[in-house]
């Protein structure tokens, strides 16, 4: 059966141009891999819901359908067959039928679909698209997010409002505060607000009615930040509203509305001035749980699981001991274990974590884990490495018997010839241990020596460990003939608060160090790492990283290749749109004493530079801003250093447009391969 399914998905869902024979790995094998994602457990635990992502290089984006599988093995199924976007499915409460959101009618509205086959019913025709769909409890209501003009009053005025706005001739935009920008979007009047519908009426209800704040907390949040009480009577959800000083305060709050709208939001976690997020209700409905940091604008603080009896309970920090910081929060049935995710030494893992005590027990160990659902006397999850994307898994309750439930990338796995990695520590910093992975070439010979790409992480609190990457894949460059090195250096996450807090104020420090010792302790270790063929690679801190490195080891690479980096940290300030993040990370704004803006800056050690340069930067990137590129790109040129400059007008910090992807694979490749041949 698993042979059937796997080649069922790829007949119907690889390219034509995919090779049917052995190759090394390259950008087409990891554009054509098929994405797996927001999985659903069904109400008896037997099946489980997934959006399923496809490639269409013709049309240069993605689909996403809805499908559903089986945990006794059965193959999976595909539900949704149309051209549009159909995702966000959750099942309905008596287990018969999924409702989804869909682009098929020309906006993003909700349909209904029953398991057993069956066109999709269309639920709602809003004049406006619809969001973050969530069912309540009772299976009569829905709960979505709808961007609305907090000023205005019913869906039809907004929709009146957006015509007219559309065809006015002028475009200024006028400001009073801001953000004016996030992300990689322009801010206008309206706000993204929580709405519960009674299924089969006429009007939804907006439970945030003349709030001026977003839930779920843009640019990234999601269902994640929507929870409704088993009761059905209590909505609560994350938003943050910080007013005017939202671009440098981080203080998201927890709100609990009656979800009759009978009452206006109340703030649950206002004595807390630092994050707050994710809130889920235990299914008996007798306790609230939520991530919280602590120290208020520091966004890469330990999170921590907080659990409070509803509706009335002191809140307790139940994993305050633990040193890591939990990436989500999964009850189990009987509301006794929280089963969550978390960076832990190069890895993601899975950990279940005992309410009563906070006794917390690692269940999977290697790998990038997440999404952790209980199914009845197992475990589901999404799981993907270095050598695989991700597919959904099944384990018992000890983390013992892991087990593969789908299989849609077994096919193009076997055909593309991967590296094989290996992790490694040495002594970092203040001879402190440091992790690093060292990856192969794809078909690696014994007694040749290979260049080796030096890949270095951005966040800077993140980490590049085993985790198979859409956008900087080791193993792209395993399957051009180069070994990759990449160090999780001080500051990565999944080594302890302390070791991730140790960059903050030290940019240059600590982690160069780190890197550059990393670096020589892979080239003595593997002999295979060729040391007069080093190239360096980076994006965001890791694009800063690279311009350091231009200025303090000028002979030490071949070539670098910088991807939304800062040059200047002082200007940098000015362009961005997160301040509470150099502020934190600086230690204040620029012009207060003691900010560290001129300690480790790249502009300052330009006259050192010698070393030929790529430089990548996004037109929509509101967070590096593009002119940091242009200006690093000007500097290499009037210097007579020989260097390119890849600019995609259509693309934020990342690139996210499969053409866009192919292109600066093409171009890093072809770069760092002139320079080591």
């Amino acid at each position: 059966m698993k042979l059937q399914l796997t080649c069922f998905a790829l007949s119907i869902f690889a390219p034509a141009s995919l090779a049917q024979e052995k190759h090394n790995f390259s950008i087409d094998d990891m554009l054509a891999m098929e994405r797996i994602s927001d999985p659903q457990m069904s109400p008896d635990g037997k099946q489980v819901a997934f959006n399923l992502r496809t490639t269409d290089m013709a049309a240069n984006k993605g689909r996403t359908d809805v499908w559903i599988a089986g945990l006794d093995g059965s193959a999976p199924r595909r539900m949704t067959f149309h051209d549009a976007a159909d995702v966000n499915a959750r099942w309905m409460p008596d287990g018969k039928s999924l409702v989804f959101l869909s682009s098929r009618s020309g906006s993003m509205q909700v349909w209904r679909l029953h398991v057993d086959g069956g066109e999709p019913e269309q639920l709602t025709k809003f004049p406006l698209d619809v969001g973050n769909l969530v069912v309540f409890p009772d299976g009569e209501r829905l709960l979505f997010t709808i961007e609305v003009d907090p000023k205005l009053k019913t869906l039809e005025e907004n929709k009146k409002a957006n015509d007219e706005r559309a065809a006015r001739k002028s475009s200024g935009l006028l400001y009073e505060q801001l953000m004016v920008r996030h992300w990689d979007t322009w801010a206008d009047h309206k706000r993204s607000h929580v709405f519960a519908w009674k299924i089969g009426s006429d009007a939804p209800v907006d439970l945030m009615a003349g709030m001026d704040v977003d839930s779920p907390i843009m640019p990234f949040g999601g269902t994640e930040d929507l929870t409704i009480s088993a009761d059905s009577k209590w909505v609560v959800f994350s938003a943050k509203d910080a007013g005017r000083e939202a671009a440098w305060s981080t203080n998201n709050d927890v709100w609990a509305v009656p979800a009759d709208g009978s009452a206006a939001p109340k703030c649950l976690t206002g004595a807390n001035k630092a994050q707050d997020g994710a809130p889920s209700f235990s299914p008996d409905g007798k306790r609230l749980a939520w991530l919280a940091m602590a120290r208020p604008g520091f966004e890469a603080d330990k999170q921590v699981i907080h659990v409070m009896d509803w509706p009335a309970g002191t809140p307790r920090a139940l994993t305050a001991n633990w040193d890591r910081s939990a990436g989500e929060i999964s009850w189990s049935k009987d509301s006794a274990t929280i089963y969550t995710s978390a960076a832990d030494l190069g890895n993601q893992s899975l950990f279940s974590i005992s309410v009563a005590d906070g006794k917390v027990t690692r269940l999977v160990a290697d790998g990038t884990n997440a999404s952790p659902l209980r199914a009845g006397e197992r475990l589901l999850f999404a799981k993907d490495t270095l050598l695989a994307p991700v597919e959904l898994f099944t384990c018992k309750l000890d983390g013992s018997d892991a087990r593969a439930l789908t299989h849609f990338n077994d096919a193009r796995v076997a055909l593309a010839a991967m590296g094989e990695f290996e992790q490694f520590t040495f002594p970092g910093w203040n001879n402190e241990t440091v992790h690093g992975f060292v990856l192969k070439p794809a078909n690696f010979v014994a007694g040749v020596k290979y260049p080796v790409a030096f890949l270095i992480h951005g966040g800077p609190q993140g980490s590049f460990g085993n985790h198979f990457h859409y956008r900087w894949n080791p193993q792209a460059y395993a399957g051009a003939g180069f070994a990759a090195v990449f160090i999780d250096f001080h500051g990565s996450t999944g080594y302890g608060q302390a070791f991730t807090d140790s960059i903050s104020g030290d940019w240059g420090g600590k982690p160069y160090e780190d890197l550059m010792k990393g670096l020589d302790f892979a080239l003595s270790k593997y002999d295979f790492l060729h040391k007069d063929k080093l190239v360096a690679l980076g994006a965001s801190y890791g694009g800063y990283m690279i311009n350091w490195i231009a200025g303090q080891a000028p002979g030490r690479f071949k070539a670098l290749v910088n991807h939304d980096g800062n040059l200047d940290e002082r200007m940098a300030y000015y362009d961005t749109e997160e301040l509470w993040f150099p502020e934190w990370e600086h230690g204040g704004a620029p012009w207060e004493a003691g900010s560290g803006y001129g300690k480790h800056n790249p502009i300052d050690h330009v006259a050192k530079w010698t070393t030929p340069m790529l430089v990548i930067h996004g037109a929509l990137d509101y967070r590096v801003v593009d002119t940091q590129g242009i200006s690093t790109f000007t500097a290499l040129q009037r210097r007579g250093i020989p260097s390119q400059f890849l600019y995609f007008p259509d693309e934020n910090h990342w690139v996210l447009k499969p053409a866009n992807s192919k292109q600066w694979h093409a171009t890093v490749l072809a770069w760092i391969e002139r320079w080591t041949k």
